[in-house]
């Protein structure tokens, strides 16, 4: 889809009161480490294209997310 495409006619435009309240928020930072991986895993996940890496931590995150409401949990051996 090409931007020409896109109606944005049913979006508000921006107002100063927006960017008056409006507050940068800043992702977290990015830590290298090294990770050893089954080579099919690895295979597929080359095999998607580019940016392997950041489907890895697309990965690990939304796994990450879902499971973050019983870390507390799993930390004392309960789950």
């Amino acid at each position: 889809m090409k931007d020409d495409d896109i109606d944005y006619s049913d979006i508000p435009e921006l107002d100063a009161d927006f960017f008056a309240t409006a507050r940068v928020v800043v992702p977290p930072g990015k830590k290298q480490v090294t990770v050893r991986l089954d080579r099919d895993v690895l295979a597929w996940l080359k095999a998607q294209g580019r940016g392997y890496q950041t489907r890895i931590n697309a990965i690990l995150r939304a796994y990450y997310e879902a499971h973050a409401s019983r870390g507390a949990r799993s930390r004392r051996g309960q789950d």
